[in-house]
């Protein structure tokens, strides 16, 4: 930035005296990985047709790649969607920021992180299907990629609460596989309980769930 006081540069220009803007060039639109191309084709059948109507040859078809193509990098459609929820559900957890390093700072992120979750198109096209083995195997009988990330971001946004002094003492590992099992099986539940619990009760009483845990 410059000030007021600045001299004129080589070219004579004078305090006050319009100044050419630089032309900038529109940066033209990256394209879609091959990769990306077919996470977007399955997540788009997943919800618009289903987990079960959900074929890999429909996947290849609308990315517009061969089916070999597919198969090189995911054996199956249960892979495809194992590899869709990682991006996703990574995604998710990268447009939340924490306002603070206290406790308070951290939950309504975990919240906030749920909410979005929860209302995600894809796994909540996951959650109402009636074939939801996929997202119980990806949830409940194997820790996947995208929940080890999440696990990440928890025990170090624990460990900063624990640093201010408004989290309490504790293995930040162990509390932030709770706290990951309290907000997933929140957001799981969020249908079986949603007549009992509507919106604002439902971030509030997950807000003291969390809060309560982690106080010191």
């Amino acid at each position: 930035m410059s000030s007021s006081n600045d001299a004129p540069d080589a070219h004579g220009d004078r305090e006050g005296q319009p100044q050419p803007q630089p032309h900038l060039q529109p940066q033209p639109p990256q394209p879609r990985s091959t990769d990306d191309a077919i996470l977007d084709a399955a997540a788009e059948l997943i919800v618009h047709l289903g987990v079960r109507r959900t074929q890999l040859s429909e996947i290849a078809r609308r990315a517009g790649v061969s089916r070999p193509t597919v198969y090189r990098r995911w054996p199956d459609v249960r892979a495809v969607i194992g590899a869709l929820l990682t991006r996703e559900i990574g995604a998710t957890q990268a447009t939340v920021r924490l306002a603070g390093e206290d406790r308070a700072a951290f939950v309504d992120g975990v919240v906030e992180v749920a909410v979005r979750l929860r209302d995600h198109p894809v796994l909540g096209a996951l959650l109402r299907s009636a074939d939801s083995d996929t997202l119980f195997e990806y949830v409940v009988e194997r820790l996947g990629t995208s929940q080890r990330g999440l696990l990440e971001a928890l025990r170090a946004g624990i460990e900063q609460g624990q640093a201010h002094g408004s989290i309490r003492e504790g293995e930040p590992v162990e509390l932030a596989a709770m706290v990951l099992l309290i907000a997933q099986s929140t957001v799981q539940s969020h249908r079986m309980v949603a007549a009992l619990l509507p919106e604002a009760a439902w971030r509030r009483e997950l807000t003291r769930a969390l809060d309560g845990y982690l106080a010191p």
